[in-house]
């Protein structure tokens, strides 16, 4: 192959990856997250969780994808929701910065970036260690949110307190957000293994 063409297809992934990643988050966002519970009853037993597909869908493009598409990906994410139209759970626009849940959207940069940095690592087509890409992404989310609650609730009108508020944002999402990470490390191998993807 041509080494003039190989910067150019890297490129060209990575921005087939931003879109792909972006749109998942957009869909994900509408769409509440469940899992199917194992059983000889048809139709299956299906759990809902208190959460959507908007992490999974980051984690996964970051995971599959790399960390510059997953970073690219929440930043077109972000810059929709805040000036073209609500995509985030309670709505959109510039007013949004001013609520608590705002520090998990910012969160999704970071996260992306090591989830999808850890995930390019020699052990990357191993299923528990994409996997816990995943959860390490998530631990990020939840830390930065987290941080962005306790100091916004120091100067801030929020009409819910500091307890309120991590119990809402991280705490009571946390386990149903947990329990998605062995499907992103699931569908994240199998996508890996189709794409070709080392």
């Amino acid at each position: 192959m041509d080494e003039v063409a190989i910067p150019h297809m890297r490129v060209l992934a990575i921005w087939a990856g931003t879109f792909a990643g972006l749109m998942m988050m957009l869909v994900g966002g509408l769409f509440p997250s469940a899992i199917i519970i194992p059983g000889l009853t048809i139709p299956p037993k299906v759990l809902d969780l208190p959460s959507t597909l908007q992490v999974p869908a980051l984690l996964l493009c970051s995971l599959v994808c790399g960390p510059r598409s997953g970073v690219m990906a929440s930043i077109a994410y972000l810059t929709i929701g805040l000036f073209y139209f609500p995509a985030f759970h309670g709505g959109g626009n510039l007013e949004y910065i001013g609520s608590p849940g705002f520090g998990y959207l910012t969160a999704f940069l970071p996260a992306a970036w090591v989830s999808g940095r850890l995930s390019r690592n020699a052990d990357s087509n191993d299923l528990i260690y994409l996997t816990l890409c995943a959860l390490a992404g998530l631990i990020v989310i939840h830390l930065w949110g987290g941080a962005y609650l306790i100091i916004g609730s120091i100067g801030s009108d929020w009409s819910e307190t500091l307890p309120e508020l991590l119990y809402k944002y991280s705490i009571g999402p946390f386990p149903a957000q947990l329990l998605l990470c062995p499907g992103v490390g699931i569908i994240s191998l199998g996508l890996k293994r189709a794409l070709f993807i080392e």
